[in-house]
C-alpha cells in the first residue's frame, strides 16, 4: 500500500531532455559499432578494408554529433 503523506520526487530532467539523451547513446553506439571489425589476424596482411570511409569519416563524425546531442541534452531546458 502507498502511503499518501510521502511526497513524490520530480525527476531532474524533462521527457524531452530524455528522449535526446536516447538519440545521443544511439548515435554514439552506430559510431562505435561502424568502428569494429576490418582487421586481420596476421600482423604481416595489410587489410584495406581499415581504410574505408565508414571507419574514417562516418563512424567519428556520428561519436561526435552523439556527443554534442548528450550535452545538448544536459543544458537544454532543465526543470528548476
Amino acid at each position: 500500500m502507498k502511503n499518501e503523506t510521502t511526497p513524490q520526487q520530480e525527476f531532474l530532467f524533462g521527457k524531452r531532455n530524455y528522449i535526446f539523451m536516447m538519440i545521443g547513446i544511439i548515435f554514439i553506439a552506430l559510431g562505435f559499432i561502424f568502428m569494429a571489425g576490418g582487421g586481420s589476424d596476421d600482423p604481416n596482411v595489410f587489410n584495406e578494408e581499415i581504410y574505408n570511409w565508414q571507419r574514417i569519416r562516418l563512424a567519428p563524425t556520428l561519436v561526435i554529433i552523439g556527443l554534442g546531442i548528450e550535452i545538448y541534452a544536459i543544458l537544454v531546458n532543465p526543470k528548476k
